[in-house]
């Protein structure tokens, strides 16, 4: 098994290349670059859809032979704004040239071909609300089962406050038994506010085979192939990431931790 917890390996262009190979599981790939004005980067997609998410900054985006322009209007991710983000169907391409600095995430998962490329927000994102007391998080829903906008897909943004819980009550989704549940690989990408601050996540399953509890910094990947996945940020700090999830079904279906299921049903 891959290491969950990934590090960027610098400060400045691709700092973060996640591949289905990589991380040993068959859906998700996740890459970041980290660009100054001017820089300029391209990918062909081959066999996978991209969705690219600016995070933070702008830059000119083209892809399968169209030009989009300048895309971001988010300087600062904490900004909470809704982000501009990119569809790209594989068996494509697409470049990027940075106009300010940026942050330029690229979601990627098998394609089938059935969507042509097109911007995805910031149109259609509003930031919702979601949970209760110190489980209240607000979430950014980029490409979720709802937008009917790509063939693998789930991306979505979650701000969680200074002292709060996200991902939240545990929950696991690693079985493909739909309606009941759904298997999907997720990855994590965590900004904290103030930069210097940290969050803890653990990945766990019930018979203990995997658990694992992290200290995530700025800029870190979480991996969870399988499992429960919480997270919490101290009081103090926020915590920004970017879930992408997908597998052989475009659904998200999961179920609780039995031990903290009550927590849920509660709360609903």
């Amino acid at each position: 098994m891959a290491d969950l917890l990934v590090k960027p390996t610098g400060v400045r262009g691709k700092v973060h290349d996640v591949t289905a190979e990589s991380a040993g599981w068959g859906y998700v790939g996740f890459g970041l670059y980290r660009l100054e004005p001017g820089d300029s980067v391209a990918e062909v997609t081959g066999d996978r859809e991209v969705i690219l998410v600016l995070v933070e900054g702008k830059a000119r985006l083209s892809a399968a032979g169209q030009a989009f322009g300048e895309m971001g209007d988010r300087m600062d991710v904490f900004e909470k704004t809704p982000p501009h983000c990119l569809y790209v169907p594989n068996g494509s391409d697409w470049r990027a040239e940075a106009t300010t600095i940026c942050t330029l995430a690229v979601c990627t998962a098998p394609g089938h071909g059935t969507h042509a490329a097109q911007r995805l927000g910031p149109e259609g994102i509003v930031l919702t609300p979601r949970g209760k007391g110190a489980n209240t998080r607000h979430v950014n829903n980029i490409a979720m089962e709802g937008r009917a906008v790509a063939d693998s897909l789930l991306v979505t943004e979650v701000f969680t406050p200074p002292g709060n819980w996200s991902s939240y009550p545990s929950h696991r989704h690693d079985e493909d038994d739909f309606p009941r549940m759904t298997y999907l690989e997720e990855s994590y990408y965590h900004r904290l506010n103030p930069a210097q601050g940290f969050g803890i996540q653990r990945v766990y399953t019930e018979d203990g085979t995997l658990d694992e509890t992290m200290a995530v910094k700025n800029h870190d990947v979480v991996l969870v192939p399988r499992g429960h996945h919480p997270c919490g940020v101290p009081y103090g700090y926020e915590m920004y990431y970017l879930n992408v999830m997908a597998g052989p079904r475009r659904a998200w279906r999961f179920e609780n931790d039995p031990d903290h299921d009550w927590i849920y049903q509660r709360d609903l």
